[in-house]
């Protein structure tokens, strides 16, 4: 076996989320690494940009995975690796839309984004005690017109409930995506591009992802 094709099983980082997009995505692309959730409060401060609130969340996340949960020192709770922390808003017109309160609170956030342009920034920081390394991702999504009707079917579906903005765009929206200018998988959750850089600024790279086979072979 070459270096080349030699597969990584010990985790390599520690991904201080639950999210199970997040976690395909990285596995998708041959990384392997464990999960600590981090959870800190997602409320964004007086007069926050949504570029700031998505740097501080990310990097409060890490930092706090990494110490094991004191955020302002102690020693890395990583067992030596680097911790990877994400977060992901959607914003209109300078406000940041969280994730929805209730069914009104969503059909509200789906009647703002029906038929304009808004804003996803998408935030990773990777952290080793005073090791940081940061990236954003802005990107710009364009929804067709949403009516009443299917904004509360989407609801009823159960996918809004947990998402920033109260929409999926890998998911039942998909449908009302009429343009995006900048980065997919950063709308869903992770900007890949920038999080591999960051990764590989700290020397972390993934294993080959399998060649599958093609049906029939």
């Amino acid at each position: 076996m070459t270096a080349a094709s030699t597969v990584i099983s010990a985790p390599q980082f520690v991904l201080a989320s639950r999210s199970p997009r997040r976690v395909a995505m990285l596995r998708g692309v041959g990384y392997v690494f464990d999960c600590k959730p981090a959870d800190v409060p997602e409320k964004a401060a007086a007069c926050e940009s949504p570029e700031a609130f998505a740097r501080r969340l990310a990097l409060s996340k890490a930092r706090t995975a990494d110490t094991g949960g004191h955020v302002h020192g102690g020693h890395s709770a990583g067992g030596g690796l680097f911790v990877l922390g994400a977060d992901t808003d959607v914003s209109i017109d300078g406000e940041i839309l969280g994730k929805p309160n209730d069914r009104e609170d969503a059909l509200a956030m789906l009647a703002r984004l029906s038929g304009r342009t808004h804003r996803v920034c998408s935030a990773v920081a990777l952290v080793r005690g005073e090791v940081v390394y940061e990236a954003l991702s802005v990107t710009e999504v364009s929804f067709g017109p949403i009516t009443p009707e299917d904004a509360a079917a989407y609801w009823a579906s159960g996918e809004p409930a947990d998402k920033a903005g109260a929409y999926a765009i890998q998911g039942g929206a998909a449908r009302w995506i009429r343009e995006i200018r900048g980065s997919y998988t950063g709308v869903v959750g992770l900007p890949l591009f920038e999080t591999c850089e960051l990764l590989a600024k700290a020397g972390i790279k993934p294993s080959p992802v399998p060649r599958l086979s093609s049906p029939g072979a």
